[in-house]
């Protein structure tokens, strides 16, 4: 696609800015959390309908969480000619202001629309919920993220939320090994924050955002980048202490595409190339995702 020919407000410039490969991050959790109840429930007895609205609402949210990510660094002018990342759709001049504006209005009620029916299946907690992951997806870009709080925010609305809420929807309860799967969930999302933090580690430090990576440096920042994905395999050990072994040794097949990937970032180190390992770790995450939900359907 040739970014220099977007028209303003147009589908190409909307679809650029709903980032569709930022969709692994709000996927991965609720699978995770729908094979767990697969699982422990059967085939029969398992809900398709709050499984959709899961999925949906992970989806929409994630988009709104873009296009807010989008506006707001623009008003604060953090999106200009030094940026490193993907080009933006406010700072580029792919989507007005005023429409993004409107567009975050929009998303928002469609989350909340398709959130709200989950209150059948979860009681009125849902609507609590459902209005923590909004206000914080809100919080995050204005406030948090400068604070250097984003890596616990995707701990808990990457990780701990989308994989235990999505479990206890279908079987209404919570269990120990669930909770486990969400901090490990929670770490490997957290690579794709940590090297894309990586990346902008200087121009964070220009506008004041003391990410984590800019608190620790670059160094400990690629270590931590590393160690984030290996963390989720030592929470691992919980299946394999309740007896589930595929659940315990399928996701250490995830090691090898984030080793590579480590490696690829220690090597460029610097620059826009970044990007690339930006691409491999969104399909890692994936690759995570899958195998963990293989291995807990296998239940062996």
């Amino acid at each position: 696609m040739n970014e220099k020919q977007i028209d303003t407000n147009s589908a190409k410039a909307w679809m650029l800015a709903s980032r569709p490969k930022t969709l692994t991050g709000a996927a991965v959790p609720v699978m995770i959390g729908l094979a767990f109840a697969a699982r422990d429930l059967g085939l029969d007895d398992f809900g398709w309908m709050p499984a959709l609205l899961c999925v949906l609402f992970a989806f929409i949210m994630q988009i709104d969480a873009n296009f807010i990510n989008d506006y707001f660094d623009f008003v604060r002018g953090n999106d200009d000619e030094t940026r490193l990342g993907p080009r933006r759709a406010c700072a580029q001049g792919w989507i007005t202001p005023k429409a993004m504006r409107r567009a975050i209005i929009l998303t928002t009620v469609i989350a909340c629309c398709i959130g709200l029916p989950l209150v059948i299946y979860g009681g009125l907690e849902m609507i609590l919920v459902g209005a923590f992951c909004v206000v914080f997806c809100f919080l995050y870009t204005t406030l948090l993220s400068y604070l250097g709080l984003g890596d616990v925010l995707v701990l808990v609305f990457f990780g701990i939320i989308p994989v235990c809420v999505t479990y206890y929807l279908q079987t209404d309860r919570f269990t120990f090994e669930v909770f486990i799967a969400s901090l490990a969930c929670g770490f490997v999302i957290d690579t794709l924050l940590l090297v894309n933090n990586y990346r902008d580690i200087d121009n964070d430090a220009r506008a004041g955002k003391k990410t984590l990576i800019v608190r620790v440096g670059a160094e400990a920042g690629r270590t931590a980048y590393l160690c984030s994905g290996i963390m989720a395999l030592v929470f691992g050990v919980a299946f394999l202490l309740e007896g589930h072994i595929c659940a315990f040794l399928l996701p250490f097949l995830y090691l090898i595409p984030h080793y590579a990937a480590y490696r690829k970032m220690v090597r460029i180190n610097k620059g826009k190339a970044l990007n690339m390992v930006l691409g491999d770790t969104a399909r890692n995450m994936f690759i995570y995702g899958l195998l963990l939900s293989v291995g807990v359907l296998l239940n062996w």
